[in-house]
């Protein structure tokens, strides 16, 4: 009897499940395929004005000789003074927020890369690309891919102007979906960024495509309004920075 009822509570529930299921247009499917976070970048450029800002509240300005990073995390920086010339080094312990420009042999691969693949075009905006604003890095407490000791590191936070519930940085050592190409032609598909680190409330976590549904209620749960029309089995990785935006909006009114 005990049986029975295990297999018509799970037989209910998926009905449930399925019935939440919803399914969109082309032209939602389209917009919810927009890229809408800042392109990560890891070279800062040493000929711009860099700026760094220590918890201490004091500003430091200069040009960015060097950084030293750890799985491509940003744990020391180097300046070299704007006014005295002099050369300081500052450990990611000690600063709050970082000012950087991303180097132009960066930018120049980043737009090759854009246009090597088709997708892009109807996704991505090149401006961010080539984008000649400063770059805005926090300090961060992380655990690397959620297997390291937490340590501080300097995140770039790629979802400026939407990041007050949920602030995604950039993942250095992400890797991409893989797409098609024929001879020298230019890729079709894939090109999906399939990590990232993601902050709510006190969590900071590694979030991978593979993982996002675990984490989907973590993340966008205490929306119900969201939850309704974005239900975790109607939606894909790929429009993650959609989603983010989306929950950010609806939960701000």
């Amino acid at each position: 009897m005990k049986l029975k009822t295990l297999v018509l509570a799970l037989v209910l529930a998926s009905t449930a499940s399925f019935a939440q299921k919803v399914k969109y247009s082309k032209e939602e499917i389209k917009k919810m395929e927009q890229y809408l976070f800042n392109e990560g970048f890891n070279m800062p450029s040493p000929k711009k004005t860099s700026t760094v800002i220590l918890k201490d509240g004091s500003v430091h300005k200069g040009f960015c000789s060097k950084t030293d990073s750890k799985k491509g995390q940003i744990f020391q920086v180097s300046l070299k003074d704007s006014i005295t010339k002099k050369n300081e080094t500052f450990d990611a312990d000690h600063i709050a927020e970082m000012y950087i420009y991303p180097s132009n042999a960066e930018k120049i691969a980043k737009v090759t890369k854009y246009m090597g693949n088709i997708r892009n075009y109807s996704t991505r905006k090149l401006t961010k690309t080539t984008n000649s604003d400063r770059i805005y890095f926090v300090n961060q407490t992380v655990s690397l891919k959620n297997k390291k000791d937490d340590k501080e590191f300097l995140m770039q936070v790629i979802n400026p102007g939407f990041d007050d519930i949920i602030s995604v940085y950039h993942d250095p050592r992400a890797k991409e979906t893989g797409g098609v190409s024929f001879g020298y032609g230019p890729q079709l598909g894939g090109g999906v960024i399939k990590s990232f680190y993601v902050k709510k409330g006190d969590k900071v976590m590694w979030l991978h495509k593979d993982d996002f549904e675990d984490n989907y209620d973590f993340l966008f749960g205490d929306n119900a309004e969201f939850m309704k029309k974005y239900p975790k089995n109607s939606v894909e990785w790929d429009y993650f920075s959609f989603l983010v935006n989306e929950y950010t909006s609806m939960s701000n009114g």
